[in-house]
């Protein structure tokens, strides 16, 4: 099936981690997260993608040139990010007149439930969750409890707790509905041409297994362990007879463990990283290409992206650092609050729970810490930006 991936967004509120990356392009498990969804999406039956790029467009097209898994890729522009009902309008000229899928290029979908989406004519992802008032509820055939009539966003007294999660069937007649009105929101939703769909046809809701849309640095540590349960173990690197592999660890070719390095899987190092010696990695990290972590420092349940460095008796717990981040011997990351409260973190000015008990900081590219410097659980460090030495940050510095 011809198959719309949406990845033109900014991604805001991953900041500062997108500000010079596009969020489908962020790596979870040693790949970005659009290779990840049409990897999927191939499984499930994608005969060629339409993928919708704009910020940072370029480093979509270098990533994949004109082919993934063997299946044809056709770029479309939109020039302006003005909603997901104008992205799939800037693919249309390039569908056949035939069925298509829609699906977030940021977002995991569980390849069972992908397929049966794929199978199952008109039709829209859905998914149980806790708290469905920040998401799109779908409304259901008081009649027929698998047939969707409708949306509703964000309501604050939902009927239901089942979700819309992006990820659509649309019969070719949907691209006669793509020119929607602006909404609350300012923007040409979707989920307006889905109403319309939903008005002529019959839509069925399909259950998904697992989903899970990385929107948030949190959620890019939760893709990352959901991913890092199919690694399977490879040793195509250079191993020091002294270090301990554990489990499922995957060391890319060029990539270098010493001596007294212990690594417990699930776990990812990058080609041309080195690790050690006498490291210790550990939880679901991933260490990226050219990364470096030095002597005696521990690594838990983090994402190291391309070319970051963590210097010599240092520790980095739940948490992301941006490319090329280079923290200084010494460097500390607190990731427990003392009322074991979940960590929060500043979202676009909005102070959010993580829903995480650990969680440590976020870092944006280039940034630098001085020796020995302390950094509280919940604290964000802009791209480029630095510490002194022995500093004791308890608060966010952007800039």
């Amino acid at each position: 099936m011809q198959t719309v991936v949406l990845a033109a967004g900014e991604g805001t509120r991953m900041r500062p981690l997108t500000v010079a990356t596009p969020k489908p392009m962020v790596p979870a498990a040693g790949r970005p997260l659009l290779e990840h969804t049409l990897d999927r999406a191939a499984d499930a039956g994608a005969s060629r993608f339409v993928v919708v790029v704009g910020y940072e467009a370029d480093q979509v097209r270098e990533h994949f040139s004109d082919s993934h898994a063997g299946i044809d890729i056709t770029y479309a522009e939109q020039t302006e990010q003005r909603g997901t009902a104008d992205a799939v309008r800037a693919a249309a000229p390039e569908l056949d007149d035939a069925p298509f899928a829609v699906l977030n290029g940021d977002a995991l979908y569980d390849p069972e439930s992908l397929t049966t989406l794929y199978e199952s004519g008109a039709a829209v992802g859905s998914y149980r969750v806790e708290n469905p008032s920040n998401y799109g509820v779908l409304q259901l055939d008081s009649n027929d409890d698998t047939r969707v009539t409708g949306v509703v966003e964000k309501p604050a007294n939902p009927d239901s707790n089942l979700i819309n999660t992006g990820s659509y069937v649309f019969p070719a007649s949907a691209t006669d509905h793509l020119d929607v009105s602006t909404s609350e929101r300012g923007e040409l939703e979707l989920t307006d041409v889905l109403e319309t769909v939903c008005a002529e046809h019959e839509v069925t809701a399909v259950p998904f297994d697992r989903w899970l849309d990385v929107g948030r640095p949190w959620e890019l540590l939760a893709a990352t362990e959901w991913l890092s349960e199919s690694l399977s173990r490879r040793l195509d690197g250079t191993v020091s007879d002294n270090a301990t592999i554990e489990g499922d660890v995957v060391v890319e070719s060029g990539a270098t463990v010493k001596s007294g390095v212990t690594i417990e899987g699930p776990a990812y190092i990058g080609a041309d990283a080195t690790v050690g010696p006498n490291a210790y990695i550990r939880g679901a990290t991933a260490i990226g290409a050219g990364a470096k972590v030095g002597h005696a420092v521990e690594i838990k349940n983090s994402v190291l992206m391309a070319e970051a460095t963590v210097g010599h008796l240092s520790y980095v717990g739940d948490s992301v650092l941006g490319q090329a981040v280079n923290f200084g011997a010494g460097t500390k990351v607190a990731n427990l609050r003392h009322d074991d409260e979940p960590v929060e973190l500043t979202v676009k000015g909005d102070r959010v729970s993580t829903g995480r008990r650990k969680f440590g900081v976020v870092v944006g590219d280039e940034a630098k810490t001085g020796i020995n410097t302390s950094l509280n659980a919940g604290v964000v460090l802009g791209q480029g930006v630095t510490t002194t030495p022995g500093e004791v940050l308890t608060r966010d510095r952007r800039d």
